[in-house]
């Protein structure tokens, strides 16, 4: 989709890069089948996304955790934020921009522990990292804190 989008809208005019302004671009420049599949696209990624989140969260909290929390309850506060932001009015492209900013500051917690229980033989077994391996996650995982710490500090006064 990036880049048909790109190709539809080089040399098209002025584009401001809202979900609303792609959406009507699409219509506009290739057809509405075209802005349909944007839509059709968008809401896809959006759902498998979700649903993978939920299943790895469901992983993480039965198999590791030992913790089982019952499925209403456990859909309800995967959709409260989701909801939330519905009620509160907040513009699309806002919630987007936001939820990925509140996202890439949650990968840490999930590629530092990675990183540290791939290593070890004890928990993974013939499954374990190999030094390289671990070396290269720890350099992932300090370059990914770095550029959130960076993007934090630059913008917060």
């Amino acid at each position: 989709m990036l880049c048909v989008a790109a190709a539809a809208f080089h040399g098209a005019g002025s584009f401001d890069g809202s979900l609303g302004a792609a959406h009507e671009g699409f219509e506009r420049l290739v057809g509405g089948g075209a802005a349909l599949a944007f839509a059709a696209v968008l809401l896809a990624s959006g759902l498998s996304s979700s649903g993978v989140g939920t299943y790895a969260g469901q992983v993480i909290m039965d198999g590791f955790l030992r913790v089982r929390i019952p499925l209403f309850l456990r859909r309800a506060v995967i959709m409260a934020p989701a909801l939330i932001v519905i009620a509160l009015g907040v513009p699309p492209d806002t919630a987007l921009l936001l939820s990925q900013v509140v996202l890439s500051f949650g990968i840490p917690f999930v590629l530092v522990p990675l990183v540290l229980i791939s290593r070890r033989r004890d928990l993974m077994g013939d499954l374990v990292n190999r030094p390289l391996t671990t070396l290269l996650g720890i350099i992932a995982a300090a370059f990914i804190c770095g550029v959130n710490v960076y993007l934090l500090c630059s913008f917060v006064p």
